[in-house]
């Protein structure tokens, strides 16, 4: 599969400078790509078409191997390709501005306003289950005392 949807490729969506640094496999079976598919589907496509350019993804897929070597969550969707860390490094919209829309606009599990300050985050993470499934979960991620905490927004 080269295409995991119209502006997201499988290279782009497994990649990671981890895994490449440390020689991990990163590469998810047939039941996480169509997971991916489903994120792609119905979180990143329309986002994108609202932001109006590309968006940066810092991270999709995650092999359970890579999830461990950086510190993720040992319940990280972004193993069950269910995730993805989007960044608005291009200029369209702010981080603030994808996090807004998506909280408004569309259906979502869970969603985490990943540290930054009170008007933009540094970067936006957002699952998606099914539309029957999502919890519409937000949080707030931050550092008190060295460790990362959530917080329901």
């Amino acid at each position: 599969m080269e295409r995991i949807s119209k502006h997201i490729t499988h290279k782009e969506a497994v990649h990671s400078n981890t895994a490449l640094r440390l020689n991990l496999k990163n590469n998810p079976n047939d039941y996480q790509v169509s997971n991916m598919v489903g994120i792609a589907t119905h979180i990143f496509e329309p986002l994108r078409e609202y932001v109006g350019g590309p968006i940066k993804i810092n991270s999709m897929f995650r092999s359970e191997d890579l999830n461990t070597a950086i510190g993720g969550s040992k319940s990280s969707q972004h193993c069950q390709g269910r995730a993805i860390d989007l960044d608005d490094t291009f200029g369209h919209k702010t981080n603030a501005e994808m996090f807004n829309y998506i909280k408004d606009n569309l259906s979502f599990d869970q969603m985490i306003w990943e540290f930054g300050d009170s008007t933009n985050p540094n970067w936006v993470h957002v699952s998606y289950v099914s539309q029957e499934e999502n919890r519409k979960r937000i949080l707030i991620a931050e550092k008190i005392k060295g460790r990362t905490s959530y917080r329901v927004a």
